[in-house]
């Protein structure tokens, strides 16, 4: 099996759209345009044998800031260590900036260990 992350195409991002939809998320109905205006190269895509299995956004707003977001593996490929890679793809984008993250509550802790700390609470 040949396992690849590489950015998406602008035209790819609606399945990121798609399996948030699918998981009860609501990222907001123009977010995925937005981080595609500022950072063409934010959205990320985890391929097996070139099908599409996650993705993951680390939107570069400049060279200080970074914004993570949209990250979802498909639940069959889950627990694999392929979402553990796209995640430090994200994280490797985003190097030497201040990254925000707008995470899942039961995911708290794993974000924690890859460094990032609880700054507010919101509610959508």
């Amino acid at each position: 099996m040949s396992f690849a992350i590489r950015s998406m195409a602008a035209h790819e991002i609606g399945l990121a759209l798609d399996w948030t939809a699918a998981e009860g998320w609501n990222p907001g109905l123009a977010d995925a345009a937005c981080f595609y205006a500022a950072d063409p190269g934010a959205f990320i895509i985890a391929t097996l044998d070139d099908a599409p299995i996650g993705c993951i956004a680390a939107t570069e707003y400049g060279a200080g800031f970074g914004f993570i977001g949209f990250y979802l593996m498909r639940p069959d490929y889950r627990g694999n260590g392929y979402g553990m890679a796209l995640w430090r793809a994200a994280m490797e984008r985003s190097q030497g900036r201040v990254i925000g993250l707008d995470g899942v509550v039961a995911q708290q802790a794993n974000y924690q260990k890859s460094g990032f700390t609880l700054l507010h609470r919101n509610i959508r």
